[in-house]
């Protein structure tokens, strides 16, 4: 079982994982890195998220960033969204991952912070009494 499970939705997004991981081995806190796209992946990510025991999601994305809606949609557990920055500065990425329909709740850092989706994921599993 790992505390955090890191979703990329491409590998060229891996520079904004790394903040997220640099974090996470500061705190002590065991995680995973895949690299799986919403988009272009759908099936391996729906089986990925559900069989996943992680305790929080931390998704990177960019563009039109479905991937952290897609992993709220199939989980109960927190999910983290990270923008991506690209031709809109990332903005496109933010709005995308701000404005989740009800019921589908996707907490969002800044753009390109990785290491403070990190942050609240250690503080998400303090107050779940798990750190």
């Amino acid at each position: 079982m790992v505390d955090v499970a890191i979703i990329a939705g491409s590998s060229s997004d891996r520079p904004v994982a790394e903040k997220a991981i640099s974090v996470l081995e500061e705190r002590g806190v065991s995680y995973e890195f895949v690299v799986l796209s919403a988009h272009r992946d759908p099936d391996r990510l729906d089986e990925y998220v559900r069989q996943s025991d992680c305790r929080v999601f931390i998704t990177i994305a960019g563009l039109a960033a479905a991937l952290p809606g897609v992993v709220a949609a199939r989980t109960e557990k927190p999910v983290i969204g990270v923008p991506v920055s690209g031709t809109l500065l990332g903005i496109d990425a933010l709005l995308a991952i701000v404005q989740m329909p009800p019921g589908v709740p996707v907490a969002c850092v800044g753009v390109d912070n990785g290491a403070n989706a990190a942050h609240l994921a250690v503080r998400i599993l303090a107050a779940a009494g798990t750190r």
